[in-house]
C-alpha cells in the first residue's frame, strides 16, 4: 500500500502531514510512504530526512496522488486537487465539512473514502488522534507569544533598582484546549491571568493553572454539547455577556479570545466600544478570526489599530510554529492509520466508533448523518 503526502498549497501553510519520524513508523508497518519533493522544507524537514527513514520522494503532486492509495493532507484540497482524487482512494485531512458542503458532495460523488480529522470522536480511545486539540494547543501558545511581542510592557512583575514593574493583566475568553494553553503560557511568562467560559465545569481546570475564573452575572443554562464543545447561546445572552466582558477587558493589557461553535460564525464577545475603552498599547488576539472573530474590530489576517489598541486576526496560528505543529499532527495521523491498518492494508471496520465517527464519505455517499443532512439541505 502506498501512502502519499503532497506539499500543502494554501498560502501561508507551512505544516506537513507527516514528519520523518512519523513516516518511519508507517514504513515499519509495512507500507510505502511517498512524500512530494520539498513538502516538509517549510516546517524544517528536508527531503533527505524522509529518504533516511525509508520514504521515497515524488517529483510532483500529480504523480504522487496518481500512485497513492491513501493521501494525507493538512488543509482541505482545493477544487483542482479534489478533481485529482479517484474512486476508492482514501483521503485523511482536515476537511472543514460543515463549511465546505460542495466539496463534501464532490468527494462523495467521486467515490472517495474521506476521513475528516474534525470529526474524530472525543472519547478516551481517540485522544491521541485528536488533531483539533493538538493544533489548538499550538494556537493557544502562539497567541500569548504574539501578545507579549506586541505589548509595550513586559509580562512578569520585576523589582529592580530602577523601580518596580507591575505584571501584565491577561483575560482569556474561552477555556477549551487553546484557552487553557494560553492561560498556562501567560502564567509561565509571569502575567496575572483571569479566564471566562460559559461552561462552569472548566472552573477547576482554570484555577489549577493559577488563573482566576471569572463568573458573570448571566445564566448560560446548558452550555456544553455532547462532544464537550460550547453550545451557541441566544443573542440576549451574548449582549449581556459583551457588556460584562467589556468592563473586564478595559482593566486588562491583553485579551485573548478563543470561542468557537462548530459549523457557525464565531460569537461576538468583545464589541468595538470595549476595545476603545482599553488602555492604548493593549493587545487583543482573536483566535476565532477565521470564522468572523469574537471581537468586532477583528479583520482576518490583519493587524488593526483601534485608538492605540492592537487587534490581531491571525487565522492559521499553528502554521506559524510548523515544526511542532506538524509533529503533533503527524502523531495524530499515524495513530489513526495504525488503528485502520491490518497486515499493511486498510481494514475499515464501520462498526468501530472511531472509524465510523471520523468517516465523512464512503462508497459514493456522505456517511456522517449531520453532514449529510446539511448537504441535502444545501442541494
Amino acid at each position: 500500500m502506498i501512502i502519499g503526502v503532497p506539499k500543502e498549497t494554501l498560502a501561508g501553510e507551512r505544516r506537513v502531514a507527516l514528519v520523518p519520524d512519523a513516516a518511519k513508523q508507517l514504513v515499519g508497518e509495512g507500507v510505502e510512504v511517498r512524500v512530494e519533493s520539498q513538502a516538509g522544507v517549510a516546517a524544517g524537514f528536508p527531503d533527505a530526512e524522509y529518504e533516511a527513514v525509508g520514504a521515497s520522494i515524488a517529483p510532483d503532486a500529480a504523480s504522487l496522488v496518481a500512485a497513492a492509495e491513501v493521501v494525507l493532507r493538512v488543509q482541505p484540497p482545493s477544487d483542482g486537487e479534489l478533481g485529482s482524487l479517484r474512486k476508492g482512494q482514501v483521503l485523511i485531512s482536515f476537511l472543514e465539512p460543515l463549511d465546505r458542503l460542495e466539496s463534501v458532495q464532490q468527494l462523495a460523488q467521486g467515490g472517495v473514502t474521506a476521513f475528516a480529522m474534525e470529526l474524530m470522536p472525543r472519547i478516551t480511545r481517540a485522544q491521541s488522534m485528536d488533531a483539533l486539540s493538538s493544533q489548538s494547543t499550538i494556537s493557544g501558545y502562539r497567541a500569548v507569544l504574539l501578545a507579549a511581542t506586541h505589548l509595550p510592557r513586559i509580562f512578569p512583575m520585576l523589582v529592580t533598582a530602577a523601580g518596580t514593574l507591575s505584571p501584565a493583566k491577561v483575560l482569556v475568553v474561552g477555556a477549551g484546549v487553546a484557552g487553557l494553553q494560553a492561560i498556562g503560557t501567560a502564567r509561565r511568562l509571569g502575567a496575572v491571568v483571569e479566564a471566562y467560559d460559559t461552561r462552569p465545569a472548566v472552573k477547576e481546570q482554570v484555577e489549577s493553572l493559577g488563573a482566576r475564573f471569572v463568573e458573570l452575572d448571566i445564566d448560560a443554562g446548558d452550555a456544553e454539547d455532547a462532544g464537550g464543545y460550547a453550545k451557541a447561546q441566544t443573542e440576549a445572552f451574548y449582549a449581556a455577556q459583551r457588556e460584562q466582558l467589556g468592563a473586564r477587558a478595559a482593566r486588562c493589557d491583553v485579551v485573548i479570545t478563543t470561542a468557537l461553535v462548530p459549523g457557525q460564525t464565531a460569537p461576538l464577545l468583545i464589541d468595538e466600544a470595549s476595545v476603545r475603552a482599553m488602555r492604548p498599547g493593549s493587545v487583543v488576539v482573536d483566535l476565532a478570526a477565521a470564522k468572523g472573530g469574537n471581537c468586532a474590530c477583528t479583520q482576518a489576517d490583519q493587524d488593526v489599530d483601534v485608538d492605540g489598541v492592537l487587534v490581531l486576526g491571525h487565522t492559521n496560528l499553528p502554521a506559524e510554529i510548523p515544526a511542532h505543529a506538524s509533529q503533533m499532527y503527524a502523531k495524530n495521523l499515524v495513530t489513526f492509520l495504525k488503528h485502520l491498518l491490518g497486515d499493511g492494508r486498510l481494514e475499515l471496520d464501520l462498526e468501530d466508533e472511531i472509524t465510523r465517527g471520523a468517516l465523512l464519505t464512503h462508497e459514493g455517499a456522505v456517511t456522517n448523518e449531520m453532514i449529510r443532512a446539511k448537504v441535502e439541505g444545501n442541494a
